[in-house]
């Protein structure tokens, strides 16, 4: 209330110069005609100027804004990949008895356009993961998560990510399955009902993890091709990759 009130009195007390000033310029030249030509052409101009200010020119500062933003959260999430994500890829890989009908998909090659992407990226969301957690090592994964907890905490912490919804969805449905692992001593005498509950969590990261993964393939291959080109080499879904130049 005391914000509207301060903004009213505002609006008064500039309305009272004005109109003082306009007294003063008619007192000075007595010229009443002018003094309304040019102010009716100032009103005429308010609209424009409105639309020049508030949609125009925001809008090109926003988009500059979110360009940016864009480009310091494509940052992070590299980091994450280079720190963690890859190795987490070929780890949880593991667990999916249907990983070669999707490992089509997300092997990523040059020629790959905007539509290939597009495509790819659909087949990967519809992908129904069959996760069996005594298709890998368990406790390799586990201890994975636990050692690099930290680091996805800082992660976790960045604002930028504020703004990328489903990355921030993966992070934390990764925290939620570092807690699970966690808690539980012993991997290999688990119940069937803890069996089902920890397969629920390992799908949910397992699937965001790969559509973030194919996502960023694509920032690769538009933003920096020396970076792509070797994602594509230590592709984890990939079995002929190599880093090494042959």
């Amino acid at each position: 209330m005391k914000k509207i009130n301060w903004q009213i009195s505002l609006a008064v007390l500039l309305i009272l110069l004005s109109t003082v000033l306009y007294c003063v310029h008619f007192q000075i030249f007595g010229d009443a005609h002018h003094i309304f030509i040019y102010l009716l052409g100032d009103v005429a101009f308010v609209p424009i100027e409105v639309l020049l200010v508030t949609v125009i020119i925001h809008q090109l500062l926003d988009a500059r804004d979110k360009k940016a933003l864009l480009k310091k959260m494509n940052m992070v999430i590299g980091t994450f990949f280079s720190e963690v994500g890859t190795d987490l890829l070929k780890i949880m890989s593991e667990f999916d008895t249907k990983v070669e009908i999707i490992s089509e998909n997300l092997i990523v090659k040059p020629g790959c356009t905007d539509k290939t992407f597009k495509q790819k990226s659909l087949a990967v969301k519809a992908h129904e993961a069959e996760i069996t957690i005594k298709g890998g090592d368990l406790q390799k994964l586990k201890d994975y998560l636990i050692e690099n907890r930290a680091f996805l905490m800082r992660l976790l912490e960045n604002q930028n990510l504020l703004e990328h919804d489903s990355f921030t969805d993966l992070l934390w449905a990764l925290f939620h399955l570092t807690e699970e692992l966690a808690v539980r001593k012993d991997l290999m005498n688990l119940s069937e009902n803890d069996t089902q509950h920890i397969e629920v969590d390992f799908k949910r990261v397992y699937l965001l993890l790969i559509s973030e993964w194919l996502d960023y393939m694509k920032h690769l291959k538009k933003e920096y091709p020396f970076l792509f080109s070797f994602a594509m080499r230590t592709n984890p879904f990939d079995v002929t990759a190599t880093p090494i130049f042959k």
